[in-house]
């Protein structure tokens, strides 16, 4: 099972590094019999709605588990909505701190709705006020990623807006305290750089860095200072003269808006951990820590959170370890959680002691721009030699190529970043067919597809997901013995009753259906 992220199936174009590169190993599997496409998107993947990008956390659950589950945003619209939110133990415990002392409200700013939403800053900021607290600091992390590259200063300037209002309103004094790009600071994941969590940490909790007047003078300034996205910049401090005025003391509330749990994990470990060796937080405050969900539910982190994540059992995982079929799960650091915490509906630990094994290939501390092969190479040897093992039925691997150098906007690099993952798929391929065995391959959510876009004549980075379908093949040395099943709106959910079947499985009945069937049938 190989998930080329951000790998989405998009028209041709000189905007699709996808189809600019040379990957014959990828046109071999998509010209074969058994290839379709498939959403990553939306609804097919529990999001609100089809204006949705899809991501890789609710891509690999929905590849997973089999089934839809509604997911993040849609969750806390939900709680939002009926007011449920407000009423949780959390949320009161949250009060109870913010009211004696500071509301902080930490997160990426933006409404590209994979990470995070502004609604849901603005509805915990607007709700705040209601209930009594009369001082909130706001620490933006400026995206850049899953939204245009440079459009911060849209956010910062509706944010300010809002923050008037309430101010207005109610008396109170909520103000934005501190920023930096979400690839500069704080938004680190899978322990890739713990120096990055450090510095946004430093920069929240003690107001250290550079310091401006507002955030929007700290964005113009570096804007005038270099040619990065938002995802980029470096922390600022924000200041009435040389004090900042965010700092965090003992008793603040802390309230991290994120949903989406792999870029939460590090900064919510920093600031709730009472043993903490990542990094020295020096005169850490005893603050009270939460999020808006739980972010890993076997390492219960956060301790507190507003909203519920989806439960998720009953996954591809559990039954096929149950039946006594090995596996392995194969990646490099920047997407070993995508093919193991999420594939396996969230949870942080192989099923299995023995039986389920999982590879993490350290990802290169670079851009990834500069990089672009990433660690490919590496994870086909790694599969290559589980495979030939002879000790696995199945296994399942990520390639982070066209998801993380798409990010960057650099549609040389991208291009160049797909010759190297057609080069280990190649390898990979070869491998199973000398096993006799069956690929399937397809990707978690579109991405390096759609590299930029045109309006007026005038070309921007595109730096985020897109809305695409993604490809869905299954290769195998004989394939007229099958044929792709109607189905109706297929999407990544329909991949593991797929892989159940060509295991000889018969999928459990709440599944969503196979993609294949016996040919003639």
């Amino acid at each position: 099972m190989i998930v080329a992220d951000g790998v989405g199936h998009a028209p041709h174009g000189p905007a699709n590094a996808v189809t600019e590169a040379e990957t014959p190993a990828l046109d071999r599997l998509l010209s074969g019999p058994l290839s379709t496409a498939i959403a990553a998107h939306g609804t097919a993947v529990g999001l609100p709605s089809d204006d949705d990008m899809g991501n890789s956390e609710v891509g690999h659950n929905a590849i997973g588990a089999g089934r839809i589950f509604d997911q993040g945003a849609k969750l806390i619209n939900a709680a939002i909505e009926s007011g449920a939110i407000w009423q949780t133990d959390t949320w009161k415990r949250t009060l109870d701190h913010a009211r004696t002392g500071t509301l902080h409200l930490l997160g990426l700013h933006s409404d590209g709705n994979v990470h995070s939403h502004t609604d849901h800053l603005y509805a915990i900021v607007n709700q705040a006020a209601l209930d009594g607290v009369t001082r909130c600091r706001l620490h933006i992390l400026l995206d850049g990623r899953d939204v245009g590259a440079r459009s911060a200063q849209h956010y910062i300037e509706a944010t300010e807006k809002v923050l008037a209002l309430v101010n207005a309103d109610h008396n109170v004094d909520f103000r934005i305290a501190s920023g930096g790009g979400r690839m500069a600071v704080t938004m680190d994941r899978y322990g890739a750089d713990w120096a990055m969590v450090e510095r946004g940490y430093q920069t929240h909790t003690h107001g250290v860095g550079r310091q401006f007047p507002t955030a929007a003078d700290a964005v113009e300034t570096m804007y005038g200072e270099t040619d990065d996205g938002d995802q980029y910049l470096d922390p600022f401090v924000i200041a009435d003269g040389t004090d900042a005025i965010g700092t965090m003391a003992d008793g603040d509330a802390v309230l991290l808006w994120n949903f989406r749990g792999d870029r939460a994990l590090e900064i919510s470990q920093a600031y709730e951990a009472d043993e903490f060796t990542a990094f020295d937080r020096g005169n850490h405050p005893d603050v009270f820590f939460a999020g808006m969900l739980e972010y890993d539910g076997d390492l219960k982190v956060p301790a507190s959170y507003l909203v519920e994540p989806p439960a998720i059992g009953g996954t591809m995982g559990e039954y096929l370890l149950a039946a006594d079929q090995p596996c392995f799960a194969i990646s490099e650091t920047q997407k070993f959680g995508h093919v193991t915490y999420f594939w396996n509906g969230n949870k942080s630990a192989p099923l299995h002691l023995t039986d389920e094994v999982w590879v993490e290939i350290p990802s290169d501390n670079l851009p990834f721009d500069q990089a672009p092969a990433m660690q490919a190479e590496a994870i086909a040897d790694a599969t290559i030699e589980h495979l030939r093992s002879g000790r696995f039925r199945w296994g399942r691997i990520n390639f982070a190529n066209g998801d993380m150098v798409g990010h960057t906007g650099d549609l040389a690099a991208t291009i160049e970043s797909m010759q190297a993952l057609d080069t280990a798929l190649a390898r990979v391929v070869e491998a199973v067919e000398q096993l006799d065995g069956v690929v399937v391959f397809t990707a978690d959510h579109g991405n390096a597809d759609i590299m930029w876009t045109e309006k007026d004549g005038v070309r921007s980075p595109k730096t985020s997901h897109t809305l695409s379908a993604v490809p869905f093949v299954v290769h195998m040395n004989d394939p007229s013995r099958l044929q792709l099943a109607e189905v109706d709106g297929p999407g990544l959910a329909n991949v593991a009753a797929t892989v159940m079947e060509l295991l000889g499985f018969d999928p459990p009945h709440d599944y969503e259906p196979s993609l294949i069937k016996l040919a003639g049938s």
